[in-house]
């Protein structure tokens, strides 16, 4: 898994134009722990979808993926994108060079979904009665974990999330009994970190214990494709958009529920 996913000036492709208006604000929400952290809320003029909780890369919460929230309640869904190191760093915006690395290695998994819960306990309390997560790299990788009952999520949607496990810890793979779908898992076929014998894996592990998912991986295409000023990557994210969509309005008519498998060469 690649130590930087975003670039600090990096932005999210666009999907169409905006079916409706959208207003957003940043907040503070406050874990069962009573850590306090950082959080982007944008919320549709018209919502028509699942709400989205969107689970940063390993730099945490960013521009990118503010504006991402933003670009997601364009097309109808209330976004809510989480920072995952108020414990350490506190809640203000940071500077470019934040060394999110130190931080990240203080970050534990127990503080780590405690945050989750209470980010999908604010899109609750927004009225919000469906959610799906939404997570790149680092934040990909929790999204598949958060597939769990406990979170109740109506899906899981993970870019580039590495599966396996992970500085000895195990990961979605070794967790595919627990998990549950509709799983959306996006990939870059030149992506170094995530070999596909790994993709391969993950996929059996969850074919094996009867989770509905669909892979989908973009040859050519590496680590962090999903990103604007990329022509070269303008198919894959443009195809990538699409699936995230159309996986959020399949989910909201439940046409995602029987266990299936489908890894797919675009």
């Amino acid at each position: 898994m690649s130590p930087v996913c975003y670039e600090p000036d990096a932005v999210p492709p666009v999907y169409g134009s905006p079916v409706t208006t959208v207003t957003s604000e940043r907040l503070v929400l406050t874990s069962a722990d009573g850590a306090r952290f950082a959080a982007h809320l944008s919320r549709p003029g018209r919502p028509s979808g699942p709400a989205v909780l969107v689970l940063p890369d390993n730099r945490g919460l960013s521009g990118f993926y503010e504006r991402l929230t933003e670009r997601l309640a364009e097309q109808g869904h209330t976004a809510l994108a989480i920072d995952y190191f108020g414990r350490t760093a506190g809640t203000d915006p940071r500077p470019d060079d934040f060394p999110f690395m130190e931080h990240l290695g203080k970050a534990h998994k127990d503080g780590l979904f405690a945050d989750i819960a209470a980010g999908a306990a604010h899109l609750r309390a927004e009225g919000c009665e469906e959610l799906v997560s939404l997570g790149f790299c680092f934040g990909g990788r929790l999204a598949f974990m958060a597939a769990r009952p406990a979170f109740g999520l109506a899906g899981t949607i993970g870019l580039y999330g590495y599966p396996d496990v992970l500085f000895g810890n195990p990961g979605p793979t070794q967790m595919a009994g627990e998990l549950r779908g509709p799983i959306l898992g996006l990939f870059g076929g030149a992506d170094e970190g995530i070999s596909p014998e790994v993709v391969g894996a993950f996929g059996e592990a969850l074919e094996g214990a009867g989770v509905a998912h669909e892979f989908v991986t973009y040859p050519g295409a590496p680590h962090s494709f999903f990103e604007l000023g990329r022509p070269e990557l303008a198919e894959a994210c443009a195809d990538a958009w699409s699936r995230i969509l159309g996986f959020l309005k399949r989910t909201a008519r439940g046409d995602l529920t029987s266990p299936r498998a489908a890894t797919m060469q675009d």
